[in-house]
């Protein structure tokens, strides 16, 4: 995915040439930015192995939430509306984490129990790692191209993944993903570039929009997967959608 999106955003960011603003500061924020999204990946994709992903995404999702609290400790303004619906996110968070009962024995119930919180943490971990990341991309699509800050992930999931699997012959695509892969990687340049053209407006509001996919994924695993959450769970994961929406109106 790293790699098709260095291929899009390689030819751009060399038309456009060394940016002058290219030093100091504007390294820093591109390393944080490029190093939050590849690392933020990995998480995620490591949560999604242990739990369904009606439940991981709109956890992730709260990363907008979270960008938006570093931009407000870091000088934006958020009013009462808006901390009151980052509270109601994080009421959501802890439904979400609660493990559902089985009905089978007391070791399959307890290894349940154990995946579950395992993917709630790595979510988690994951929304906060791709929140800083959105803060950084955010800080550094304030100077320079928008090309550039897109590229920085492309370059440091190529070099720190790409290549040493590649060399390790541990890199394979089998046939059937191909299509995923490119179209994942093309969904996610346009992404950032549109979230760090909004970000020069307001870093808030650009995060905590950028984060409403959850909605969209959830709908997709139910019609595509047949994910069921338990009920507290299902609760839990709209509560945390009901919060991050109302965490934009806020803002707005």
């Amino acid at each position: 995915m790293m790699l098709v999106g260095l291929v899009i955003c390689a030819p751009i960011a060399a038309a456009e040439g060394v940016p002058a603003s290219l030093h100091g500061s504007a390294w820093l924020w591109l390393a944080l930015s490029g190093a939050g999204n590849v690392g933020g990946l990995l998480i995620t994709y490591a949560a999604f192995r242990l739990g369904q992903v009606s439940l991981v995404i709109p956890l992730v999702s709260c990363e907008g939430a979270i960008a938006a609290v570093i931009a407000v400790l870091a000088g934006e303004r958020l009013g009462s509306a808006a901390a009151a619906a980052l509270a109601l996110a994080v009421v959501g968070v802890c439904m979400a984490s609660i493990a559902p009962k089985r009905d089978a024995g007391a070791e399959l119930e307890q290894a349940g129990t154990g995946r579950h919180l395992a993917a709630v943490s790595l979510a988690l971990v994951a929304a906060l790692v791709f929140g800083g990341s959105l803060y950084a991309t955010a800080r550094a699509g304030a100077v320079l191209p928008s090309a550039w800050v897109v590229l920085s992930a492309r370059v440091i999931g190529t070099v720190a993944l790409a290549v040493p699997f590649t060399l390790a012959r541990g890199l394979r695509l089998p046939r059937a993903a191909l299509p995923f892969v490119v179209t994942s990687g093309i969904c996610e340049v346009l992404g950032f570039f549109a979230y760090t053209l909004a970000s020069r407006h307001g870093i808030a509001v650009a995060a905590v929009l950028s984060s409403q996919f959850s909605t969209l994924t959830v709908i997709g695993s139910y019609l595509l997967f047949g994910e069921r959450l338990g009920r507290l769970q299902l609760v839990g994961v709209c509560t945390v959608i009901v919060g991050v929406s109302l965490i934009s109106v806020a803002t707005a």
